[in-house]
């Protein structure tokens, strides 16, 4: 350490001390952390200089109960840390906090270079762990004046305060590691946006009012805040990985606009400064640490670096909300097995020979996810034109195709890496975007399709609004006839009293009329009631059972007339044999004219344990339903059944071989109304059997007389 540097911190140290003596001597009172806080910022700025470094200091506005830290602190502009100020006697020894203090420290603690201070003894803190040793001085700033500090203590905090403003952000070099990095940032943003709303008076509680009017009517503050924090995320993410440095919002939002304009224009709308300035610690650390990530560096790892990214940032972000969202990863082997029998039943049974490529081949994933589902359907018809007609070929391809695959996610996290993902992929392929750019929507699926978004808007606005008229014109009117993917399966449980959660399901579960009346999860409802399955009515409240009510009713009852069309989904499996699901199976039934299942098990909770494909609990299935014309209702679909046993590696090694309907053994195809495994007038008989060794039931045995027409 040079012996002029610590000449200088000798020198200011004692003029600190001084005012602190001073200042503590006064007969008013004052705070003692006010007391602090000036003789601080007057400290850090002027030991900046002696180290060749413009040091500035912004002192941060509390935030009830918890707080933000005193002191936010730039070095050449560019934010460092903070330094968080305690009474005189409080210490810098976070392990002896208690209360208030150590309540703070929890969330402190995810702060990446974060100072300790009472005057008197000094702590460096990163992530939770303390750089070096806790600096005590040899007597008390607040009594002692200048003769509180000896050289030896000017030399100690000369090189804990240089060890502070040379703070870096050590980016990591692969999507994993940055996953983790970013997600407690994007949690610290998150956590200040929630107390920001608990006033509803603040710029943020406006935002969030007009978040709902635009694109989300049903989302609570928690769900506002989880969406600023991601939006804030993952948009000066692909900012950056676009190439731009510099990450100011407005420099950011203007990079991001030629290919993903929603997230521009919601960086601009939730970067006004005003609200800004309610959250600027968490915004502020996020510019700085995305601003240090290499792009080149990330490209270079993996051929597809965003492939896990959402998942692994979800799982160190909030875990409970992972689970409550259904994001998981799904293997690339089964979303291969989905889309090559889809591409069979295309080419084969509709004619449409260059499959996913072909006219009129309109797709959607209706739970996109990161984009994985859309992308193999992309990739799938590539290579299909590519050895068809050659590479000369693909790039018209892609460009066709962009315009008819669609996707639907509600968290902005993955909608912007599938933003990312889609678009880097048409255009690798010499594609090139649509006008309205990827087609890929910020919505809710389970919203009404008939909604009618708001009329008025600012212009700043505007883009969030036109995003949701386009999804609403998908939702309503475009003709789909594949519809893919690996919906969230969760059941909601909420206690019968709790009337401030919103439960899940929207219009598939309450209809146009909010009380559910009209609702099309009546054809699933009203059977399992009929039969005296009403008891376990609550296992149709989930997830992925609103998604499989709402994909029939896109796919083959939205259409005019109604026609052919693919469904195919992996889900949660309790549809199969479960009693309350005798409804869905009805309806599954009556609309397509072909089902075939294929049981991967991966029940981790029953008594018979087997591996799951995925990293849970429930036991899932893949089905592949096809209607290839006009409806039929009253002739029951031709059921085909197979189950995929073993280790996981073992099912995704069976799955790996599956390149058509052909290359798996299916158990055999039930054609009739009862389920011939239950003895006469028993049972479930709007159920298909899971072995079929015994004699089949003649079409149409035991169909109830009087059913309604389910269109």
């Amino acid at each position: 350490m040079p012996a002029a540097e610590d000449g200088q911190c000798h020198a200011f140290l004692r003029e600190f001390a001084d005012s602190l003596t001073r200042s503590f001597s006064s007969p008013v009172a004052a705070h003692a952390e006010e007391q602090l806080k000036m003789p601080v910022q007057l400290l850090l700025q002027s030991i900046g200089p002696a180290m060749n470094l413009e040091a500035d200091t912004k002192p941060e506005s509390p935030v009830e109960d918890i707080g933000r830290p005193d002191i936010a602190v730039e070095v050449d502009r560019l934010l460092c840390g903070f330094v968080e100020l305690k009474a005189p006697g409080t210490g810098a020894n976070v392990t002896r906090f208690r209360g208030h203090n150590r309540q703070q420290w929890k969330k402190f603690s995810d702060l990446p270079n974060l100072v300790y201070t009472d005057g008197n003894e000094w702590s460096l803190y990163r992530k939770g762990e303390r750089i070096g040793t806790r600096i005590v001085f040899s007597g008390d700033v607040t009594r002692d004046g200048a003769g509180a500090v000896t050289e030896e203590d000017a030399e100690q905090l000369s090189r804990l305060l240089r060890d502070f403003f040379s703070w870096q952000p050590i980016v990591p070099t692969n999507p994993q590691g940055l996953a983790e990095l970013l997600a407690p940032l994007c949690h610290l943003l998150r956590d200040d946006v929630m107390r920001a709303l608990e006033n509803p008076d603040s710029n943020l509680s406006t935002l969030a009012r007009q978040w709902r009017e635009l694109l989300f009517p049903d989302a609570d503050d928690a769900q506002f805040a989880d969406a600023y924090a991601q939006t804030f995320t993952y948009a000066l993410l692909l900012a950056r990985l676009g190439g731009q440095e510099n990450l100011a919002t407005n420099a950011a939002a203007d990079a991001l606009q030629g290919g993903h304009r929603l997230l521009a224009q919601a960086l601009r709308v939730l970067g006004d400064p005003q609200a800004r300035e309610e959250i600027s610690t968490g915004v502020a650390l996020l510019e700085r640490s995305i601003t240090a990530v290499n792009p080149k560096e990330l490209a270079e790892e993996d051929a597809d670096p965003w492939l896990y990214f959402y998942e692994d940032f979800l799982a160190a972000y909030d875990s409970d909300l992972r689970k409550d969202r259904g994001v998981y990863y799904t293997p690339v082997e089964v979303v291969q097995t989905q889309v090559n029998l889809v591409s069979e039943l295309l080419v084969n049974r509709f004619g449409k020979t260059r499959s996913f490529a072909d006219e009129g081949v309109v797709l959607l994933d209706p739970a996109v996810g990161t984009g994985t589902y859309p992308l193999a359907a992309l990739q799938h018809g590539f290579d299909l034109v590519a050895d068809r007609y050659g590479p000369g070929r693909v790039g018209a391809t892609a460009s066709e195709m962009a315009k008819n695959v669609h996707a639907f996610e509600l968290l902005v996290g993955p909608y912007a890496v599938a933003h990312l993902r889609l678009s880097e992929r048409i255009i690798d392929a010499g594609g090139t975007l649509p006008e309205d750019g990827v087609h890929v929507y910020l919505t809710d699926t389970l919203e009404s399709p008939h909604a009618t978004p708001p009329g008025r808007f600012t212009l700043f606005e505007r883009e969030l609004a036109m995003e949701h008229r386009r999804a609403l014109k998908v939702k309503s009117d475009v003709p789909v006839l594949v519809c893919i993917g690996n919906p969230p399966y969760d059941r909601q449980q909420i206690a019968p009293e709790d009337e401030t959660t919103i439960r899940k399901g929207g219009w598939v579960r309450y209809g146009d009329s909010g009380d559910g009346s009209d609702a099309i999860l009546r054809n699933f409802l009203e059977p399992a009631r009929e039969a005296g399955h009403g008891v376990h009515l609550k296992n149709l409240y989930n997830d992925y059972v609103y998604f499989w009510r709402w994909a029939l009713w896109k796919v083959f009852e939205s259409k005019n007339p109604p026609g052919p069309g693919v469904l195919s989904f992996i889900t949660a499996s309790s549809y199969l044999r479960g009693p309350a699901f005798v409804g869905m199976r009805e309806v599954m039934r009556r609309t397509f004219d072909d089902l075939w299942i294929i049981d991967l098990e991966g029940d981790n909770l029953g008594a018979r344990r087997t591996e799951n494909v995925f990293n849970i609990q429930t036991p899932v299935a893949i089905a592949v339903g096809v209607r290839y014309g006009d409806p039929n209702l009253n002739e029951p679909a031709r059921v085909h059944y197979t189950k995929i046993e073993g280790s996981r590696d073992e099912k995704l090694a069976a799955l790996n071989r599956v390149q058509n309907f052909n290359d798996l053994s299916w158990k055999g195809c039930f054609t009739g109304w009862q389920n011939p495994l239950l003895p006469e007038g028993e049972g479930d008989y709007f159920s298909w059997p899971l072995i079929t060794d015994l004699e089949l039931a003649p079409i149409g045995h035991g169909l109830r007389e009087g059913r309604p027409s389910q269109r």
